[in-house]
């Protein structure tokens, strides 16, 4: 009588062992991208909300100190080990709300900065280097 396979012969499993490594080893770096592109995007979102207040305080003319507690941030979060808050709400310009980002080692120490020109608008800026800004700068931020 004949004996059935039953189960996978050793070769079989190394094979899935390899197809699975090598996919990882393009998965993992890919993944790594995208974890610190939304870092980088987290970072704007925390500071996004203090855009209203400052614009607020900057509307009534307010002379207090110019904070991230004045216009309702934290100092730091989950992903801005810092949020600083700087300029006179007095000046028609040159305000500027920046986080200094944490977590992912492609940017961690890296800045995201809201700053405000003199028609009003605010315009974001990182200082990631040149080579990763198309990687991981979230939309609308030079």
């Amino acid at each position: 009588m004949k004996n059935i396979q039953k189960g996978f012969t050793l070769i079989e499993l190394m094979i899935v062992v390899a197809i699975i490594a090598i996919l990882a080893a393009i998965a993992l770096p890919a993944y790594q991208d995208y974890i610190a592109r939304s870092q980088v995007t987290s970072g704007l979102a925390d500071i996004r909300g203090g855009v209203t207040a400052f614009e607020e305080l900057i509307n009534r003319g307010s002379t207090g100190a110019t904070n991230a507690a004045a216009i309702g941030l934290n100092s730091k979060t989950a992903r801005c080990s810092s949020l600083v808050a700087a300029g006179a709400y007095t000046a028609t310009s040159g305000q500027t709300i920046t986080c200094t980002l944490a977590g992912n080692p492609k940017v961690v120490g890296k800045t995201v900065v809201l700053t405000r020109n003199a028609s009003g608008a605010w315009n974001c800026t990182t200082t990631l280097p040149a080579a990763d800004k198309s990687k991981y700068n979230p939309g609308g931020c030079a």
